[in-house]
């Protein structure tokens, strides 16, 4: 590439980045017509293309840059004042030079086109009409000085040429002139070719012209090329699976030479990891900052007068997902102004202000990012919904007077759907809501749709914050692993022994399992991936999984591959053991039956062959550290497999938990413990972020306290019979002696709170519990709080945070601070 070519890529870079810019420019000049800092940034981005277009010998682009800059410059002189009619008129100068830029960018050439009624538009509009009055535009005040609000424009390359070089105004001129003739050079080449400057003249012209213009983002900024990231990305990737091999075989090394060098390429890693990430990350609001224009012009065809807002504009999210999530924002936000918000005589007829508001609002919560596109309007019309389904024979009579209203609204998710009375070129074509639900399922987010009448729509989106790492919990199902990402992940349940046998339930004719007073839902992941029909899974190796819908939930899934149906008589199986995975999906919650559950990891998404991809409750694939390959469930597509989203099947289950749900309320999950003394002793479950156990010989003291290296960090060790005073008679041996040199594994249960974490040692996990707990007696030893009855067994009530607090009186203290 040529240092010329150089030249044209970096203009056509930054031009693109300005006129994203000059399109939100103007649109908040036609709000507030007098902001002059405003209108100065607009003149600016205009005269600087036009400048430098002229150099580099595009004449059509400057013609149309041109004639946008004298009428900029009659507002910025506050000749003029910005009306509706001049901003069209900016705004289609700023399409055309868009129009250019890609021309230039394609065939290096400006086009072909000479925008002559654009240019005439414009010309015409330096006039004041009527409409236009002269406007009062404030004086600067002494504290705020002209030169100050309104900075000298840079100067053109001639200029700069004929102060750096013996170059005359007539030679400039002359450059000029053979360029409007013809000449496709860029008029630095002109002056070059007719001696009138040195090559390196030109260069150290155009460095100055860059220089003049002020202190920018990109003295503190480079550009990366998007490839580039991706690539790097996928090295960090394999890095990551690199690590994971390597942590899982020092777990088995006794060198600590060796496990502390693992731990500082754990730590290292993570933090490569992270820093790649945050490369990829990019703030909606490169996303939003298309919908003013869009809603602008869009309200303006439509004869409304609609304004929109925007909240947490600085939300970030993987480049990728703000690719795939653009389109869907799009259609959703068009279909806002052209079906949701209604003229303004009809909201003044209902009470409403004339002009509808639309809201953007986004944040993060629980690893997701959550979009909400909410007006103001009319509402849908779940009426016509239900008509239209009618008509189409998507629903019966009899299913349409049973269906609720979130029912209903799912309608608006099938393919070719649409309330439209008419097309346009907007909306009535029946293609939009499903493919929008379609496109956001495909980067593993959900899609809510909420309306009230006469009060407006809401949609809601819930989408990760990238698909290229992520933190799953690996389960075991008849030997093979499995991943499944912690994002869909609430909470684990065992039951062991007689809870096992007795405490999952048959409820019309599903399987349910009572968790504080809510009846779950339960799916079997050996029954859904070990139990298929032959003649689906064939269909599904040859790609050809077709979609449809469930009429009688109204909702649209695909056809899920499904299994035979199970008979009504059929039991759950009869275990020893129950290892219950609590996920939710598309707003539900249910419980994944599976036979082991390993740990959890960061695991490097890979996509699926062709072979899988029509099967829907795969998400991906992972490799694990042991250099096998674990496939990723789709928590949504094995919901909706399983039958667990259906509104009819949860409606039998909630309907039966309602029943129960006041007698249980007032219990509490307890995780019981062995105590120091033999007895037994509770913790609240609320308390508990994780359950661990550890090498004995991991355990290190450090200034009198036992820490263990713990995810990155050193985790403080409390042993429960050392921190709890005597109560037998007969002295123990000493809990720390215990603890290390009693057995190969010490268990431990972890406390965090923002950020920072405890570990108590116990002797004994025993169970999880679900009980009142009402405390019988306050009289309990210093580090617990009482005692309850759990099981018809006396037990205490630990004290966790007296404890923390017993051990380091400054743990709380921190967190304040902090």
């Amino acid at each position: 590439m040529s240092e010329m070519d150089g030249i044209v890529k970096e203009f056509l870079v930054e031009s693109s980045e300005n006129l994203d810019q000059l399109d939100r420019d103007l649109i908040a000049l036609e709000k507030d017509p007098t902001a002059r800092d405003v209108l100065s940034s607009v003149f600016r981005t205009i005269h600087t293309i036009k400048g430098t277009c002229g150099f580099l010998g595009f004449t059509k682009l400057e013609s149309v840059a041109h004639a946008g800059e004298n009428l900029l410059t009659k507002l910025r002189d506050g000749q003029l004042l910005l009306n509706g009619e001049i901003t069209s008129g900016l705004l289609a100068m700023v399409d055309a030079v868009r129009h250019m830029l890609a021309s230039i960018e394609s065939t290096g050439k400006d086009g072909e086109r000479d925008y002559p009624e654009l240019i005439q538009l414009l010309t015409s509009l330096l006039t004041p009409s009527a409409k236009t009055p002269a406007p009062e535009i404030p004086a600067a005040s002494a504290e705020t000085p002209a030169e100050q609000t309104a900075p000298a424009e840079p100067k053109n390359i001639g200029e700069i040429l004929m102060d750096k070089a013996d170059v005359t105004p007539e030679q400039i001129a002359a450059a000029a002139e053979q360029q409007h003739q013809g000449d496709p050079r860029h008029l630095g080449e002109i002056l070059v070719d007719r001696g009138a400057v040195k090559p390196g003249e030109v260069l150290d012209a155009l460095v100055e012209q860059k220089e003049s213009r002020g202190p920018s983002a990109s003295d503190s900024s480079i550009r990366v090329d998007v490839g580039l990231l991706d690539k790097l990305m996928n090295l960090v990737g394999e890095l990551v699976l690199a690590r994971n091999q390597i942590l899982q075989f020092s777990t088995s090394q006794q060198d600590t030479t060796f496990l502390n060098t693992s731990q500082r390429l754990n730590l290292i890693t993570t933090e490569l990891q992270e820093g790649v990430m945050k490369t990829r990350m990019q703030p909606i609001g490169n996303v939003w900052s298309r919908f003013p224009r869009v809603v602008r012009d869009l309200a303006v065809s439509r004869g409304k007068q609609v304004r929109i807002e925007m909240e947490g504009k600085e939300t970030e999210l993987d480049k990728t997902l703000i690719e795939a999530i653009k389109d869907p924002l799009t259609h959703i936000v068009r279909n806002s102004v052209d079906h949701g918000i209604e003229p303004p005589d009809k909201r003044t007829g209902a009470g409403k202000p004339a002009e509808g508001c639309l809201l953007l609002r986004a944040f993060h919560e629980g690893g997701q990012v959550n979009i909400e596109i909410a007006d103001d309007g009319a509402g849908v019309n779940l009426d016509r919904v239900k008509q239209k389904a009618l008509d189409r024979g998507l629903i019966s009579a009899d299913q349409a007077s049973r269906m609720s209203d979130r029912e209903l609204l799912n309608l608006l998710f099938l393919p070719g759907f649409s309330t439209a009375e008419k097309v346009t070129n907007v909306s009535g074509r029946g293609v939009g809501m499903d493919v929008v639900k379609t496109n956001i399922e495909k980067i593993g987010g959900t899609v809510d749709i909420q309306s009230r009448p006469g009060q407006g729509t809401s949609i809601k989106i819930k989408i990760p914050l990238t698909l290229a790492i992520i933190p799953a919990l690996v389960v075991t199902s008849q030997g093979d692993r499995y991943a499944i990402p912690q994002v869909s992940l609430l909470e684990l349940v065992r039951l062991e022994g007689e809870q096992a046998r007795t405490e999952i339930e048959m409820i019309h004719d599903v399987p349910v399992y009572r968790l504080r007073g809510n009846l779950l839902p339960l799916v079997y992941l050996n029954r859904e991936l070990y139990e298929p029909d032959t003649e689906e899974i064939s269909r599904n190796t040859e790609g050809s999984a077709e979609s449809g819908k469930q009429a009688s939930s109204g909702e649209h899934s695909f056809r899920k591959n499904r299994l035979p149906e199970k008979p009504p008589e059929e039991e759950p199986p009869v275990e020893d053991a129950a290892n219950i995975v609590v996920l939710h999906a598309d707003g539900r919650q249910f419980g994944l039956v599976v036979d082991d559950i390993n740990d959890t990891e960061e695991i490097v998404v890979k996509p699926l062959g062709k072979q899988l991809k029509g099967i829907s409750c795969f998400a991906g694939a992972t490799i694990m550290g042991d250099g096998k390959v674990a496939l990723i469930l789709d928590v949504l597509g094995l919901a909706q497999r399983a039958n667990v989203v259906s509104e009819v099947r949860e409606k039998a289950v909630v309907e039966e938990a309602e029943e129960t749900k006041e007698k249980l309320e007032e219990r509490q999950a307890l995780l019981l413990l062995r105590g120091p003394d033999d007895g037994r002793m509770a913790i609240p479950l609320s308390m508990v972020a994780r359950l661990e156990e550890f090498e004995r010989n991991a355990v290190e003291k450090t200034e009198g306290q036992l820490v263990v290296q713990y995810r990155g960090q050193i985790l403080p060790l409390i042993h429960l019979s050392s921190a709890l005073p005597e109560r037998r008679q007969e002295p123990r041996v000493p809990g720390e002696t215990a603890a290390l040199h009693g057995g190969e594994k010490i268990q431990v249960v972890v406390y965090s709170d923002q950020g920072r974490s405890v570990g108590l040692i116990v002797d004994r996990i025993l169970d999880i519990v679900q009980e009142k707990t009402v405390i019988k007696s306050q009289k309990g030893r210093k580090g617990t709080l009482g005692s309850i009855v759990v099981q018809g067994r006396v037990t205490e009530l630990v004290d966790v945070k007296g404890l923390i607090e017993t051990v380091d009186p400054s743990f709380f203290d921190q967190l304040v601070a902090a």
